[in-house]
């Protein structure tokens, strides 16, 4: 029994042994992930603009990662956990590619997606790793292999046809404005005004129309007023805001008092996501196609 217990236990470690061995996946932050400080802010900043003009204009994702080492695994099979788990590139079009760098190591990977296997092929990626993005590492120049390696994937992808991306998601822009605690202390007395001179309904509704046409004024944009209007309705309509003034009555929507009484909570933005660099992978899915160097 002892014995069959020991070769149990070795069988177990033997299995589990690799995986513990394996680097994790890094966390997707953006569409340059440095976790060894080789690019400066500006590099990185460079990168992600020209990226993310790329996806603007043809849909399809680029991203770059840059690690110490990939440990006991080879570059082909962490670079392709990495993309299985960030999914760069758009759904069912596969139009990801991603390049994977282990600095210490001295190996690099261009993994490619399905959809971009026929631009960026084994033979081309091969070709930018030995042309564009080798010859500068050799040298010491990081930040420039990787620029002429990112620069030439983009071309290529550029002269792909590719479906239309599609429009953006709208987004109310500048929300934190409308979060700024004088706004929200404004809206509440005209809230709280206008619900006293015409009730609790239609002084609501009055108050998400007023602040409605003051964001389309600001925004320009007709979608942005709709929906911030709406929402500053339905809060003066829950929380009540602060009932100023107006004719004042006994009972009903009105109330007979000097002053004003303090609602509930009045008006909040909720939370919001701002453009600080925030990116995902759009589902895209990889095959193994692409092409590994070292320098």
């Amino acid at each position: 029994m002892t014995t069959a217990r020991v070769i149990l236990l070795v069988f177990l470690l033997g299995f589990l042994a690799p995986a513990w061995a394996e680097v994790a996946v890094p966390q997707l932050t953006g569409r340059v992930v440095d976790q060894t400080g080789t690019l400066s802010t500006s590099d990185v900043a460079a990168l992600n603009d020209r990226l993310k003009d790329l996806q603007t204009r043809k849909g399809s994702q680029i991203a770059v990662l840059i690690v110490p080492t990939t440990a006991e695994e080879t570059i082909e099979q962490f670079s392709i956990r990495v993309a299985e788990a960030w999914k760069i590139g758009r759904k069912k079009v596969d139009d990801g590619a991603l390049l994977v760098v282990a600095k210490n190591d001295r190996h690099l990977r261009i993994e490619v997606g399905y959809g971009l296997e026929g631009v960026l092929s084994d033979v081309v990626t091969h070709r930018i790793i030995d042309e564009d993005i080798t010859p500068k590492f050799k040298a010491g120049d990081f930040a420039g292999g990787i620029s002429a390696g990112v620069d030439r994937m983009i071309r290529l992808v550029d002269g792909e046809q590719l479906p239309a991306p599609e429009p953006e998601h709208w987004q109310a822009p500048n929300l934190v404005d409308f979060a700024n605690p004088v706004v929200i202390f404004g809206v509440i007395i005209v809230a709280g005004f206008l619900r006293g001179l015409l009730g609790r309904l239609l002084g609501s509704a009055a108050t998400g129309g007023i602040v409605g046409v003051f964001t389309w004024m600001l925004a320009g944009s007709l979608a942005t007023a709709l929906v911030v209007g709406l929402f500053a309705g339905v809060a003066a309509l829950i929380f009540g805001g602060l009932n100023f003034g107006g004719p004042a009555a006994g009972s009903g929507p009105y109330r007979r008092g000097g002053g004003y009484s303090g609602g509930g909570g009045g008006w909040s933005s909720g939370s919001s996501s701002s453009d600080s660099g925030g990116f995902s992978g759009g589902g895209g899915s990889f095959g193994g196609g692409g092409a590994s160097g070292s320098w």
